[in-house]
């Protein structure tokens, strides 16, 4: 049987996994409508693809593996070592938007590595949809990425994945995606399954199972491997592993299939490795040589990881000892390549990653799993280039409406944005940027805010450049409680007339803990938990209902964006604090001093 191996990127919800989900309906691999690729619980609840994922579809006697990546930049690691074990790739893009920052940076990774993609024009029933525009676009980015004249020649498929429609033209009449599958056969080679070679695999993901352990999911490269075969783990460090498959599945659908036998080409899971991991090589003869490593994008940010002692601590955790937080951490490193940790410090794990998501997603599944953890602000990493200190930059992307353009050019300056294009596109503008990561933090939820909710910013990391110098700060500070107790809604009422609150009237709270901001841009020590003096007078107001202004309630990623220096968030199953780092009041008085 003919194996094809192909990868579905595109920029974060231009339409990969509703194409992926309606491919698996339309070639019976799937039964149920409500089946999707995204099955995590926090991809349903955001909307968007975390992880990686594996699928195969079978059509006209051919197996078609698909790959579901990631949109979002920050979980750019998950697509870069999938690409390294496809053999094409759909390149997704919204015939609204056009190519956006993601779509540039899948699209320079995949044609690095010489694949010539298949560009689906997607979403072309929007009422604002310009498929012919977008195709353009698409070609001017192939040329300034410097694609071969074999992958400029792209072929382009027109769909409405969420109807399940695809066409070569847009007046042609189609009511599936058949002329999508027509196009994967005539334009992606079927895989060299070579197995007279010697076997050699190379995962790109990993997986866990309770009975089986620790699981390799990637391609097997030449030969072929039966249950119970003795194999050697070759690490790019120079040790090597002896090892026996107990296990070997392959994919039918969205579920994996256990089989005696795997052959070269195919997308496989491999059961029996306790010690293997991504871009390591699995092979019969430990003289074989070694596949290429997956090179990963570097961090960009860093934070520390505290076990939680404020007055709170202990109350809804199940996880809250600094060894507990160390093992999880370690677990994480074993999936997560876009992640680095150092576990040298006594007091705190310091955390690499990607972006504020990429961490926010790593304490968000921690809290979800009983763990209890105080995070510091997120700093951004520098480094020393060729005697100068440098920092990550990124390029930023905005669709704004050219009423908010204004505020949001005013906005971008002051944070060290350089503009490189303005263009006007209907009634709105898009303007592109270069930008240092430094000024990025803490500003997507004031670009919320200005912009009414209309606004779209994307981002991609484009490499380490000189520092761009100091950056303004937030011109509001902390509200900070002074006693501990119970939020009354007389005490927030009067409060709200000096800045934003972040809690709720009967919230219990603690001395030390941040309950809002302030207008005037300095911190203040209240009383919430003040409440109103009774006496056996009646007053003519009485009566009146408090008014409260509803208050921003803290998230997890608002608090990484809003977090200062001197403040600590505290995450927890159940609750998002933000706390000043020393409690007292006199302590936080003394440090400044210091």
């Amino acid at each position: 049987m003919e194996i094809r191996n192909i990868a579905i990127i595109a920029h974060v919800d231009h339409g990969k996994t509703k194409l992926t989900d309606a491919l698996m309906r339309q070639t019976g691999m799937v039964a149920d409508d409500s089946k999707s690729m995204d099955s995590n619980a926090l991809e349903l609840e955001r909307g968007i693809t975390i992880y990686s994922k594996n699928a195969s579809l079978f059509y006209k006697g051919t197996k078609i593996n698909l790959v579901d990546t990631p949109g979002h930049a920050d979980f750019g690691s998950e697509v870069e070592r999938v690409l390294r074990s496809i053999d094409s790739v759909l390149l997704v893009v919204d015939a609204q938007e056009g190519p956006m920052p993601q779509t540039k940076f899948v699209l320079k990774k995949s044609l690095e590595l010489g694949i010539k993609p298949i560009l689906v024009i997607n979403k072309i029933d929007k009422a604002a949809a310009r498929p012919l525009w977008t195709q353009e676009k698409v070609l001017e980015l192939f040329m300034d990425l410097g694609a071969n004249d074999e992958q400029l020649n792209f072929a382009t498929v027109f769909a409405i994945a969420k109807q399940g429609i695809a066409k070569l033209s847009l007046e042609d009449e189609s009511n599936d995606l058949t002329p999508l599958l027509e196009t994967i056969l005539e334009k992606v080679p079927p895989v060299k399954n070579d197995v007279t070679l010697p076997f050699s695999f190379q995962p790109f993901n990993l997986a866990y199972d309770n009975y089986l352990g620790r699981l390799g999911i990637g391609r097997v490269y030449d030969g072929a491997i039966k249950t119970g075969a003795k194999v050697f783990i070759k690490k790019h460090s120079g040790e090597i592993i002896s090892s026996t498959i107990t296990k070997l599945f392959t994919f039918e659908g969205m579920t994996r299939k256990e089989v005696p036998e795997v052959f070269a080409g195919d997308i496989v899971m491999i059961a029996g490795f306790s010690e293997i991991y991504i871009g390591d090589t699995v092979c019969v003869d430990q003289n074989q040589e070694l596949l290429p490593a997956i090179k990963v994008d570097e961090p960009t940010i860093s934070l520390n990881f505290l076990v939680n002692n404020s007055p709170f601590a202990g109350k809804e955790g199940k996880y809250v000892t600094s060894r507990q937080i160390k093992e999880r951490l370690e677990k994480e490193l074993e999936v997560n390549v876009g992640l680095k940790i150092d576990f040298t410090p006594i007091e705190y794990f310091k955390v690499y990653g990607r972006g504020e998501l990429h961490i926010a997603i790593l304490l968000e599944n921690m809290r979800r799993e009983g763990f209890e953890v105080q995070v510091s602000q997120p700093q951004v990493i520098t480094k020393e280039i060729d005697g100068v200190v440098c920092e990550p930059f990124e390029e930023v992307t905005i669709d704004v409406h050219q009423d908010f353009s204004g505020i949001v050019i005013e906005k971008m300056s002051k944070r060290k944005g350089l503009m490189t294009e303005m263009r006007p596109e209907q009634s709105h503008s898009r303007l592109i940027y270069e930008i240092p990561t430094r000024g990025l933090l803490g500003y997507r939820n004031e670009f919320i805010v200005d912009t009414r909710g209309d606004g779209i910013l994307c981002s991609r990391f484009i490499g380490f450049k000189p520092q761009a110098g100091e950056i303004e700060k937030r011109d509001s500070g902390s509200m900070i409680s002074a006693e501990t107790g119970k939020v009354l809604a007389y005490s927030l009422a009067n409060l709200q007339e000096r800045g934003e609150l972040y809690v709720e009237p009967n919230v219990e709270v603690y001395a030390g803990q941040v309950i809002g901001n302030t207008a005037k841009g300095m911190d203040m020590a209240v009383n919430a938990i003040k409440g109103k003096k009774q006496s056996n007078v009646r007053a003519s107001n009485a009566d009146i209902a408090i008014q409260l202004t509803p208050p921003h309630l803290i998230s997890l990623e608002r608090g990484l964006e809003i977090i200062a220096e001197d403040e600590y968030l505290e995450i927890t199953p159940k609750s998002v604090r933000l706390r000043k780092k020393f409690l007292n009041e006199n302590e936080r008085n003394k440090n400044k001093k210091k």
